[in-house]
């Protein structure tokens, strides 16, 4: 038995921050029935078509749910959706515009009238109240205004992170916090009103650069693929053409840097090398220093001399790369998931869990479970059929 079997949610979700979330439900065993708009659908369904005709992003963030097509600006629809959160559900989530769950009367205040343990989740860019509540945040857009762009990139421009970051923080707080609500109201016998901000959640994240920027001191530098305010920390080419990256944490490693991996000892007593921020400022004299000594060795060699010092190190590995990662595969965490153009990978998600595996099912066609889920509602094969020709479902 999985942790959330027997917990049903239902979801009014588009993009990243709301499938993830669910998404995570969903892998504990949560029923997620996934509400979306027929003929289109969540428009992450269009993205791209990569993953064999699908979207990537889609294909990551919706595996194990049911697609239920509702045109919920119908009324018939309306009533549909109504009925399945007052009979099935457990928990809503959303992450619509501001105030469009509200007027489907599905707020917190609406439905805990009737059903007093609902947990409903809203994720939005930047909350549900404040002076920013109505303004369109898309990732990029979180990215700029919690700060992160502006500490990320190199010295000449600042970048945003590959990864859907804002998204994903807030979908892992939304998530978080559905269990916690979980929790209590196995104590209270009440659900909760959770309030998931994309902003909020990603300053929580940009917390070391606001205390170092804090009574108005500068803020670290952007530096590319390098630490900001510890050195050598970051990507150092070798003689092959490829980078090694590595990282020191204390003088202790400094020595045995100096001793084991540049072969030069004398360095560790060096004046302008002798403590951290010494070598943070004195960074371009040291970056030199390395890559003259990596300038004769293969990647492969470098890597060898900082295990050998127990320096910490990584590959700069391609997404090719991460594909066929050797841990990945000597720990067995690539399964298939169904979808309707066939079995894809997927990576188990994060976590080992003796009893059982976490839920990995199929990743839903678009209107897929329809039919299904209205007959469980008590709808006839007539019903639905003059449900879809009205255009409701």
């Amino acid at each position: 038995m999985r942790p959330l079997q027997g917990i049903t949610v239902i979801t009014l979700e588009h993009a990243i921050a709301g499938p993830f979330a669910t998404r995570q439900l969903a892998d504990l065993g949560a029923r997620v029935i996934k509400v979306e708009r027929p003929g289109v659908g969540d428009f992450a369904r269009g993205y791209d078509e990569r993953v064999h005709g699908l979207a990537s992003h889609f294909v990551w963030t919706n595996r194990s749910k049911e697609s239920l097509t509702l045109d919920v600006k119908h009324p018939e629809a309306q009533q549909i959706l109504k009925r399945l959160v007052a009979e099935e559900a457990d928990i809503l989530v959303q992450n619509l515009a501001p105030g469009a769950a509200a007027r489907l009367g599905l707020s917190y205040e609406e439905l805990s009238k009737i059903k007093p343990e609902i947990i409903v989740c809203d994720i939005s860019g930047y909350g549900s109240d404040g002076p920013y509540r109505d303004k369109k945040a898309y990732d990029l857009l979180i990215q700029s205004e919690s700060g992160f762009v502006s500490v990320t990139g190199t010295e000449d421009e600042p970048s945003k992170a590959g990864p859907s970051i804002a998204d994903i923080s807030a979908g892992m707080y939304a998530y978080s916090n559905i269990l916690a609500a979980l929790l209590q109201r196995q104590i209270t016998g009440r659900g909760q009103h959770l309030d998931i901000s994309m902003l909020e959640s990603l300053v929580e994240w940009m917390n070391y650069p606001l205390y170092y920027a804090i009574d108005g001191a500068s803020p670290p530098r952007r530096t590319g693929a390098s630490h900001a305010t510890i050195y050598p920390y970051g990507p150092f080419p070798a003689g092959d053409g490829k980078n090694v990256m590595l990282g020191l944490q204390n003088e202790r490693e400094w020595t045995a840097f100096c001793e084991k991996v540049l072969l030069r000892p004398e360095l560790a007593k060096e004046e302008r090398f002798s403590s951290n921020s010494r070598r943070s400022a004195a960074r371009d004299e040291l970056r030199q220093v390395i890559v003259d000594t990596f300038a004769p060795l293969t990647a492969e060699q470098v890597i060898a001399r900082l295990d050998a010092a127990q320096i910490a190190n990584a590959h700069l590995n391609t997404m090719h790369d991460v594909w066929a990662h050797p841990q990945l595969q000597g720990r067995k965490r690539w399964r298939e998931v169904d979808t309707a153009v066939g079995k894809v990978p997927a990576l188990l998600p994060p976590g080992s869990w003796e009893e059982c595996e976490p839920r990995m099912d199929a990743v839903p066609a678009l209107g897929q479970h329809t039919d299904v889920i209205l007959a469980g509602l008590g709808y006839s094969p007539a019903s639905i059929a003059e449900l879809r020709a009205a255009g409701a479902i």
